[in-house]
């Protein structure tokens, strides 16, 4: 706690002489308000003794005269001088035609006008005078004694000499004037302590940000720095840089600075910055500047961080076997290959056109087994660049390449450790990558980029894709060891178009999710006997149409129904001529002939690379292929010559 000495305002009243004994009588009325202390100096004296003072230093000086202007010029905190009040040069005046026939005013620096122009007025014989030194002071004096002055008014400087000269002499300040003086200091101390108080805390909070920061007058001079900027300016005291121009602390800013208020990006001293301007004063008055400097690499790790942790959240697989639709028997056989995969923690490959539901059912799988409590990390293989690939699945160490994060990083492979790693498209995976997939699959272990330590790792790997690898194979995009690697389990999705029975019932079950999103459509569409009505009239028109897009096509479809209906007062089935500008494309039947063609092929690639993918996990046994897959040896054999 401070000490009531320390919480008082400490006041130094400077003065010799008259002045002084005046001070000393008012001291005692102050003493319960402030630390006043009478200094019997002048001039350059009083200046050192100040300067001098250290922590001792006063908040305020009180002064008259000369000495104030003085000292006003001389010390670097606020200078009170004492004014004569009008009433004060009456009564000296009044005291001092008294005492002499010829009377001078004598005061410091200019004479008042308003007192000339009293004088005018009056008809007061009266001259007045003024000095602007002690020398002066004391040659003034000497002259008005040659010019017959009898008695000199003025402050306790003039009126000494006066005295020492032989002519009679009028003090000039009094009572009145010195205690307004005393009030004034008092009042300045206070708020310099409040304003002192307000930047200590304005400080402390500067220095306890992360980022650089430093305010500057309006012309340009530093108002605060915290130790943060001052460091990375390489600034070694930060308070010594108060008061001083920015740019001639810091050239290196000159021409890095934005302009105007707004944020840029700069270099200083080989560190990159995102630097923000704004105003410091709030009310758009020209009160200075505040710059802050945030390293690049810091805005970049925020966003890594942020990124990371929405990525951590999204390891985690939705969909349920459930959600996988339909009644047919093709679908039947996905969701039992489902069940059965999922008590194994061998590879499984996914084949199916894109749309399939290839990540539904890998979720499906990964809820079903052991590792359900541990992540689902997915990641598509034909969506990123091959170096953004490799670190992405891998991972890498610190400084393993230009713009590596500090402390480098976990790739996708060693986030889903205890869980299941799904490589969706692993047809478009480069080659080079191929071989060190294929080592991870073989060791359960991953070795970061520029790193040569591994990192054991417990996973399950899932794959997909819509191509047919064994023509990747043949053409030597795709390695033969990586293929039989993860083709150890197998399961084939059908197309939408080989199981019509489940269409309806698929775009009745989107419908009704499409609902629940929707307060508005739900009112229209409140459960399955109404989405199924609204969908009757399309039954036929879907399942002629060949949905080159599979079920995503058909849930693109099922959307815009459900819009429409949402903007319905009634929940009125729609006519067809609504649906056929709804969904135009599935009454084009020339379009659906033409796709069916096509389609059809692509289908049969995808039926043959099921068989060869079951025979290679029962080792060329056709029977035991036969007997997994519900099929004969004519189908069987129909299938892998198809292509």
């Amino acid at each position: 706690m401070p000490t009531e000495a320390a919480s008082r305002p400490r006041i130094w009243a400077i003065g010799i002489s008259r002045l002084r004994d005046l001070f000393i009588d008012l001291a005692g009325a102050y003493a319960d308000r402030a630390e006043l202390d009478v200094v019997a100096l002048g001039f350059e004296d009083a200046a050192r003794r100040i300067e001098s003072a250290g922590g001792e230093r006063p908040d305020v000086v009180v002064a008259g005269g000369s000495n104030g202007a003085y000292l006003k010029n001389r010390v670097s905190l606020p200078v009170v001088v004492i004014s004569p009040t009008g009433f004060d040069v009456m009564h000296a005046l009044t005291k001092a035609r008294r005492e002499g026939a010829s009377v001078a005013l004598v005061t410091h620096g200019e004479t008042p006008a308003e007192i000339r122009r009293f004088l005018a007025v009056y008809g007061i014989d009266v001259i007045c005078e003024s000095y602007r030194s002690a020398q002066d002071a004391e040659n003034l004096v000497l002259d008005l004694r040659d010019r017959g002055v009898d008695v000199v008014a003025g402050p306790g400087l003039v009126a000494d000499l006066a005295t020492e000269a032989g002519m009679s002499a009028v003090f000039l300040y009094s009572r009145t004037s010195v205690v307004a003086a005393f009030e004034t200091a008092l009042e300045v101390a206070q708020a310099m302590r409040g304003e002192a108080a307000r930047r200590n805390r304005l400080d402390n909070l500067l220095q306890h940000l992360r980022d650089g920061v430093v305010a500057v007058d309006a012309l340009g001079r530093i108002e605060a720095i915290n130790r943060r900027l001052a460091a990375a300016l390489g600034i070694a005291d930060a308070s010594r840089a108060v008061g001083q121009a920015l740019l001639d602390v810091a050239p290196e800013l000159d021409g890095v600075l934005p302009a105007t208020d707004g944020d840029v990006f700069g270099a200083v001293r080989g560190v990159s910055y995102a630097i923000h301007r704004g105003p410091l004063a709030s009310d758009g008055a020209s009160g200075g500047t505040i710059f802050t400097f945030q390293e690049s690499r810091a805005v970049e790790r925020l966003d890594r961080t942020l990124r990371s942790r929405r990525g951590a959240q999204e390891f985690v697989a939705r969909y349920r076997l459930e959600d996988v639709v339909g009644e047919s028997e093709s679908i039947e056989r996905v969701r039992a290959l489902v069940r059965r995969y999922a008590k194994s923690d061998a590879t499984v490959l996914i084949l199916g056109e894109s749309g399939t539901g290839k990540e539904m059912v890998a979720q499906s799988m990964h809820r079903l087994s052991r590792r359900k409590d541990f992540p689902f990390v997915a990641m598509n293989c034909g969506a990123f660049p091959e170096a953004l690939l490799e670190s992405e699945l891998f991972g890498y160490e610190e400084g393993a390449f230009t713009g590596a994060r500090k402390g480098g990083k976990a790739g996708l492979i060693e986030a889903a450790h205890r869980g299941t790693l799904f490589l969706d498209e692993i047809g478009e995976m480069p080659p080079s990558l191929q071989s060190r997939l294929l080592r991870v699959l073989q060791e359960r272990e991953v070795i970061r980029l520029g790193s040569t330590e591994p990192t054991r790792v417990d996973i399950r790997v899932i794959a997909a894709t819509h191509r047919s690898l064994a023509e990747g194979v043949a053409d030597g995009s795709f390695r033969a060891d990586l293929f039989y690697r993860i083709n150890i389990l197998s399961i084939a999705l059908p197309p939408l178009r080989a199981r019509s029975s489940d269409i309806l019932p698929l775009a009745t079950a989107l419908l009704l999710q499409a609902a629940r999103r929707d307060k508005a459509l739900a009112s229209r569409v409140p459960g399955r006997d109404a989405a199924a009505r609204v969908l009757a009239p399309l039954e036929e028109a879907l399942g002629r149409y060949p949905w080159p897009g599979n079920v995503r096509e058909l849930q693109n479809i099922v959307e815009r129904i459900a819009v429409e209906l949402a903007d319905r007062d009634a929940p009125v089935a729609l006519s067809i001529g609504e649906l056929v500008a709804i969904a135009p494309e599935l009454f084009e039947a020339k379009l659906a002939a033409n796709a069916d063609v096509s389609l059809r092929d692509l289908s049969r690639s995808v039926e043959a690379d099921q068989v060869r993918a079951s025979l290679a996990a029962f080792g060329g046994d056709r029977d035991a292929v036969c007997k997994a897959l519900g099929i004969s040896k004519t189908t069987l054999w129909r299938r892998l010559n198809s292509k």
